[in-house]
């Protein structure tokens, strides 16, 4: 059963579009989930951070994905009480030259925690990264599944995705 507090805040956000929209992956779609906006309503970031507090072990770190799942991380690690890292897309030119910022041991059992998964592949990405950081990653956070494939390419590699809503869920009576 989704979340029908959350689905009504992503509306009311109006983070539910509807038009002809180019995806991140070349794709096209009738309809676009903006993370910008329900990243950035403060009703929206609390039932996510809340709904995925319920979902995390204590002595679990999360990895939020650069850009959009960085601060669906960092408000769930408040409302969890846990620490978290980030995963970048690619490792900066400068600086200290790492893909994953912040603090992780070898070994540390960690959840990505990502806003959209559309293939899966950003999701995958940070898994890989983390993996070869020294964590120990199986589980994927996602606010919105658009069910076109990401839950079976992270199953591939080994990490069982739990999205709180569903594109059917979203499109459901929209």
């Amino acid at each position: 059963m989704a979340n029908e507090e959350l689905i009504a805040a992503l509306r009311d956000a109006d983070a539910v579009q509807f038009g002809e929209f180019e995806l991140s992956h070349g794709g096209t779609s009738e309809y676009y989930v903006d993370k910008y906006l329900f990243e950035t309503d403060p009703t929206c970031l609390r039932l996510i951070a809340e709904a995925f507090d319920e979902r995390v072990e204590d002595d679990a770190k999360l990895a939020g994905v650069a850009l959009g799942g960085v601060p669906l991380a960092a408000a769930t690690a408040i409302t969890a009480d846990v620490p978290y890292v980030i995963a970048r897309k690619k490792a900066k030119e400068y600086g200290t030259a790492k893909r994953i910022e912040g603090r992780l041991d070898d070994g540390e059992e960690v959840v990505v925690v990502e806003d959209i998964a559309t293939t899966g592949q950003s999701a995958v990405d940070a898994v890989e990264a983390l993996r070869d950081a020294g964590a120990e990653v199986n589980r994927a956070l996602i606010v919105v599944d658009r069910e076109e494939g990401g839950e079976e390419l992270l199953a591939e590699h080994g990490v069982e995705m739990e999205a709180l809503v569903t594109a059917s869920d979203l499109l459901d009576d929209a």
